[in-house]
């Protein structure tokens, strides 16, 4: 096998060819691009034009898994061997495998964003079509709801409850009930612009947090549907900290804020994305934050005040969401353009290549109850990975 693109000094065994038979891993690949967005601010929802003709490597990434103890160890070398089942990457010291287990086409428009109650029991998606798709995984049926007037560009659950938000176009936030999707409950209005992200706080639940296309970020008291606070720096996406959640990365241009939630003061500026930001995710104890850009995957530490530690160059792949793996504390799933990268940092940036869409993958979100990631694509289709 050829050495990865992305290399380091870091010594690592070498891998043999046999990992490249398995279906849905290729060495090379032409591509077909998808016409532009004539919709409004059409960078939200990424360049579905492919590059043509890209060659890119594969490697292998594994991880130490830490189920229990997720998050408290810092991120260090991993043992690398692998044997490959079918489609499923399986480590032989480390039982970790990956592979699609789940393809689901609910909608006939493009898919933008998805999320994973937090028991895992329900996931919901949604887009361009301005449908929610909700799935009860563990009685395998589905809903749908006709939720906004425009373009649906988030979904986030109230943690350890049914309850989740969705963010439009039209410039509102909507509360519903995934488990009673006839229950409609809450407006929460007051953007001037586009609404494109929002999120709940991890323990003060009846705080969510919101941002619009002018840098403008509320904060709402979702019961009384009012908003007591706002003020500037997130044009693209919000995520509060995990688990504490005094911490709001707010991504704007090509720069993540970190934002005293108490203050709505800017703690730290995460540069170095040459684009724009397109995603953000904390890893579960709120110590690392991963985000996304055309350019590139970076992973932060903010015991570092915001210190890049690891840097994943996409060359030419389009890169457009991420998620951290909910078993593998070390181990991060990149959208891109078809496909989804797994990305072992620890190793010199050595990944391996997923298949499993035909267009940008603008989302992703993680379900640790069951150790599923669920993605959703332009092409109208939502993978769950196991």
């Amino acid at each position: 096998m050829s050495a990865p693109e992305n290399s380091t000094k870091t010594v690592t065994p070498t891998l043999s060819n046999d990992g490249l038979k398995m279906k849905g891993v290729q060495i090379e690949r032409n591509t077909e691009t998808e016409k532009p967005l004539d919709e409004d601010i059409a960078a939200f929802f990424s360049n579905d034009d492919a590059a043509d003709n890209m060659n890119i490597s594969f490697t292998h990434a594994s991880a130490q898994k830490q189920k229990e103890q997720q998050g408290k160890f810092p991120f260090h070398a991993l043992d690398t061997r692998a044997e490959f089942v079918g489609n499923i990457i399986i480590s032989q010291t480390l039982d970790f495998p990956f592979g699609l287990v789940r393809s689901i086409h609910p909608s006939t428009n493009k898919l933008s964003c998805c999320d994973f109650s937090s028991q895992g029991k329900f996931l919901a998606a949604a887009g361009h079509e301005k449908k929610v798709f909700i799935w009860n995984l563990k009685q395998s049926t589905r809903n749908s709801v006709d939720a906004h007037t425009q373009i649906i560009t988030d979904i986030r659950f109230k943690p350890n409850s049914f309850m989740f938000a969705t963010s439009s176009f039209d410039r509102t936030v909507k509360i519903w009930d995934a488990s009673n999707t006839k229950k409609y409950h809450k407006d929460l209005v007051g953007h001037a612009d586009q609404v494109m992200s929002m999120d709940f706080h991890p323990r003060k639940t009846n705080l969510l947090c919101s941002c619009d296309c002018n840098d403008e970020i509320k904060l709402w008291h979702v019961k009384e549907s009012s908003c007591f606070r706002s003020f500037k720096g997130a044009n693209r996406q919000v995520r509060f900290q995990s688990r504490q959640g005094n911490l709001l990365a707010a991504a704007t241009g090509n720069m993540i804020n970190l934002i005293d939630v108490e203050t709505g003061m800017i703690q730290h500026r995460f540069e170095g994305h040459e684009e724009d930001v397109r995603a953000l995710c904390w890893d579960v104890c709120g110590e690392y934050l991963v985000s996304t850009s055309q350019d590139s995957a970076r992973i932060w530490s903010i015991q570092s005040g915001g210190k890049c530690i690891h840097e994943l160059p996409s060359s030419g792949r389009d890169f457009a969401s991420c998620t951290f793996h909910p078993a593998y504390s070390q181990v991060v799933a990149v959208g891109s353009y078809e496909s989804i990268y797994i990305w072992n940092p620890t190793m010199g940036n050595r990944t391996w290549k997923f298949h499993g869409h035909e267009g940008i993958i603008p989302s992703m979100a993680n379900a640790p109850e069951t150790n599923m990631i669920a993605s959703v694509s332009h092409d109208q289709w939502v993978k769950i990975w196991k």
